[in-house]
């Protein structure tokens, strides 16, 4: 194996699954290349999109004690003594108490989320009481502030709530609206050039001769762009040629990445390195000791005053997605502002639903399919026919991740599981 910076006039740089992610990682989280710009969006327009600027507490939260239960505001202290307290009023969610500070013996009746009158330390449940007419009376004993989310005990004006890099979800979405904005600053979205080449490609919308295809590579790359934060940008296809695959990779060079799939491989006809070769690419790793997606490249080129980087995918279906999945997700988050600590990917686990023979030497991610309920995650491989079997992708819900070292998994044993 080459070390990283081996000359880029002789790739060969072949790694591990944890070494090409982490050299991914390292590029992503040091380039100087992210974010672009920023925009501001409505809190609905917002979703999904990557936090440009804090949002601030615009006052204490809660900026009252608030009662967590509905109950009885009342002195712990008169609880101890195990006396019948007098009920003198009610307090609602939206309403504040009027009268003088709660007195020894008296209980105020009060509903979740109203606020705590002053001269209470506590709320004793509804269904701790017994209740009568004007009075309650219990055995339980509380502690003061038992029942009670003191004053700014979640927030106080001024605090962060959500960090810059953040990329916005509902509860974002909802601290943001509970301090009064009503909108959000947000990076603007990378533009991830898309170009897939080969001359056995065809539009989606037209009629394949039987020895052509379809090309859904440049949609499934769109999708995931899209799932990512990016911009996608749909290139014209490309034929297996030396000299039009480096003019469609300058054209491209507009955009913020560059992901191109197909000929990658090591065919007669496979000219995307040389293409890159010819135009002064620096290589990270051009390829990956994994399956699906061996082939995968990684580097960047020329551009400007700068530099873009590119991947190079398998133009099998379920090894570009996967590839991209792995490695182009993450950067096109970095490039969207995300921050490094929210980076993907992210694997859980689950509890294998039966025996399997693994591939020694190689990371395997095969199409599976996750299903859980609140105790337990089980997942089963789908059975398929290679990297080109987009029928088993397109019944799978992710991907089992067997190790490289692992000759074989036994039922019920814990794996690593990538869901998409």
């Amino acid at each position: 194996m080459e070390p990283a910076s081996a000359s880029p006039s002789s790739p060969s740089i072949v790694l591990g699954y944890s070494d090409a992610a982490r050299t991914v990682r390292e590029q992503a989280t040091s380039s100087d290349e992210r974010p672009r710009g920023t925009e501001s969006l409505t809190l609905l327009d917002s979703l999904s999109r990557i936090l440009a600027a804090p949002v601030l507490a615009d006052r204490d939260q809660p900026p009252f004690p608030r009662s967590t239960r509905d109950g009885f505001a009342c002195r712990s202290a008169d609880l101890a003594s195990g006396d019948t307290l007098q009920i003198v009023g009610q307090l609602r969610a939206g309403e504040v108490w009027t009268g003088p500070a709660l007195e020894p013996g008296r209980a105020i009746e009060i509903m979740t989320g109203a606020p705590v009158p002053a001269g209470a330390d506590c709320v004793l449940m509804v269904e701790h009481a017994a209740v009568d007419a004007s009075s309650i009376r219990t055995t339980r004993q509380l502690t003061a502030g038992e029942n009670v989310v003191p004053a700014g005990a979640e927030a106080q004006a001024g605090a962060t709530l959500v960090l810059t890099g953040t990329r916005i979800g509902p509860q974002q979405i909802a601290a943001a609206a509970a301090c009064g904005y009503a909108s959000l600053p947000v990076h603007t979205r990378p533009r991830v050039a898309i170009l897939a080449t080969g001359d056995e490609l065809v539009p989606v919308a037209g009629q394949p001769l039987p020895h052509q295809i379809r090309n859904s590579n440049s949609y499934s790359i769109a999708a995931q762009v899209l799932q990512h934060g990016g911009k996608p940008v749909l290139r014209p296809t490309v034929r297996d040629n030396v000299a039009a695959i480096e003019s469609a990779i300058e054209e491209a060079l507009t955009s913020d990445l560059l992901i191109l799939s197909g000929g990658v491989s090591m065919g007669k006809y496979d000219f995307v390195e040389q293409a890159l070769l010819n135009l002064n690419a620096e290589f990270f790793f051009t390829g990956v000791r994994m399956q699906p997606g061996r082939p995968v490249v990684f580097g960047r080129l020329p551009a400007g005053d700068g530099y873009r980087y590119f991947f190079g995918l398998p133009g099998n279906p379920v090894s570009t997605m996967v590839t991209f999945a792995l490695f182009a997700g993450p950067l096109i988050g970095a490039l969207a502002g995300q921050a490094s600590d929210q980076l993907g990917p992210r694997f859980v686990e689950a509890h294998l639903a039966r025996d399997l023979q693994a591939k020694p030497g190689l990371t395997q991610f095969l199409p599976a399919r996750i299903e859980s309920d609140s105790t337990k995650a089980t997942v089963r491989p789908i059975a398929w026919q290679g990297s080109g079997d987009q029928a088993a992708a397109s019944k799978a819900n992710c991907f089992l991740v067997v190790p490289e070292q692992v000759e074989k998994l036994s039922f019920g044993s814990t794996v690593t599981v990538f869901p998409f």
